[in-house]
């Protein structure tokens, strides 16, 4: 949604039913992300009237995953009550640090006693949770972050995803950055909190199997490793992403114009591309070596009829020589291409290489 818009909200309920009709009746899935803002802003009854939207919609497998991305303030009783009743089984939480001063410098209302209550509140009706944590803020000292860390291991979670602060062009951060207000963290201070967060999580069993994400054992986000397996998803709402039989497609962004669309029953994207096949493969490099397992190389050359090697040999073999790419086995004979536990503080480039 829009913030402070919750006018547009009965509309944009009505805009996404319109959508969802697109589905040929009821649609059986292993996963159901709902998230790219704060869907539990909604209102009880509003929440409800989403939830039967989506149950209308969608069949969830027995073991399926059920994920709503919420933020620690607002998440009353009432909601997590609903959402229980409705089947989710895994919440995202927006915690973002337990520090005071770098919560207010990421503009959140919440406070680190709010984020820590909400957590063990939640866990009791819904185990599966996971939360985010962010480094990499200005002013953020590596204390501060190790004791966020440390703070996130005590708490009741399956699941923490940790992701550097990004300064991205029209938001608030960025023009605050433009103004001088804030100043980027250096690159070797990012890489320290980085590698904390690797030794903390791992040392107490939340074990990292993705650049970004740590896990409990039988926890990790199912959802997400389609995306990181090149799979194909649907996508519905405002700015949503699919992909889809090969083409990648995103709705408008600007969320007034797609109700009025849908209201009127009339689809609005912003981007449509058909993807050729060697670009599937390099996208498909590109989300595997984000994973710590890597790339099975025999099914990745049967999936696409090419190997990796011959896609980008230049930077097979120079990022392999640099050790920041490595071969691996698995128990079973299967090789596998990885990124080292060097290669991660370079992803990007490691990646873009192969593009």
């Amino acid at each position: 949604m829009v913030a402070d818009r919750d006018d547009l909200i009965d509309d944009w309920l009505r805009a996404l039913a319109n959508e969802l009709r697109l589905m040929p009746g009821t649609t059986e899935v292993h996963s159901i992300f709902v998230g790219g803002g704060t869907p539990t802003h909604l209102r009880p009854g509003q929440l409800e009237q989403f939830l039967q939207l989506v149950a209308s919609t969608f069949r969830l497998t027995p073991k399926g995953e059920y994920t709503f991305e919420a933020n620690p303030d607002g998440l009353t009783h009432d909601k997590v009550a609903i959402l229980s009743s409705f089947g989710v089984n895994r919440l995202s939480l927006g915690v973002q640090s337990f520090d005071r001063d770098v919560l207010q410098r990421l503009e959140r209302t919440h406070s680190p006693d709010d984020a820590r209550d909400t957590v063990v509140r939640v866990a009791g009706a819904i185990p599966n949770v996971s939360i985010d944590l962010i480094f990499g803020v200005p002013g953020q000292s590596p204390d501060s972050w190790r004791t966020t860390v440390m703070e996130a291991t005590k708490l009741p979670v399956k699941h923490v995803s940790t992701y550097g602060l990004t300064f991205e062009k029209g938001t608030s951060f960025y023009q605050r950055r433009a103004r001088g207000e804030l100043i980027s963290a250096p690159s070797e201070v990012e890489r320290e909190q980085y590698r904390a967060a690797m030794q903390i999580l791992n040392d107490v069993g939340l074990i990292q199997y993705e650049i970004s994400n740590f896990a409990r054992d039988g926890f990790r986000c199912a959802h997400n490793q389609v995306y990181w397996n090149a799979q194909e998803y649907f996508a519905f709402g405002p700015g949503a992403a699919r992909y889809l039989g090969g083409v990648r497609s995103t709705n408008g962004r600007n969320v007034s114009r797609w109700v009025e669309s849908w209201l009127n029953g009339q689809p609005l994207l912003q981007d449509w591309e058909q993807l050729a096949t060697e670009d599937r493969a390099r996208e498909a490099i590109m989300l595997g070596l984000r994973q710590n397992v890597g790339i099975q190389l025999d099914r990745f050359e049967r999936r696409f009829d090419v190997s990796v090697i011959d896609l980008a040999p230049t930077a097979f073999t120079r990022h392999l020589d640099a050790r920041l790419l490595e071969t691996a086995s698995s128990a079973e004979g299967k090789q596998f291409l990885r990124l080292t536990n060097e290669g991660r503080f370079l992803a990007d480039t490691v990646i873009t290489d192969f593009l």
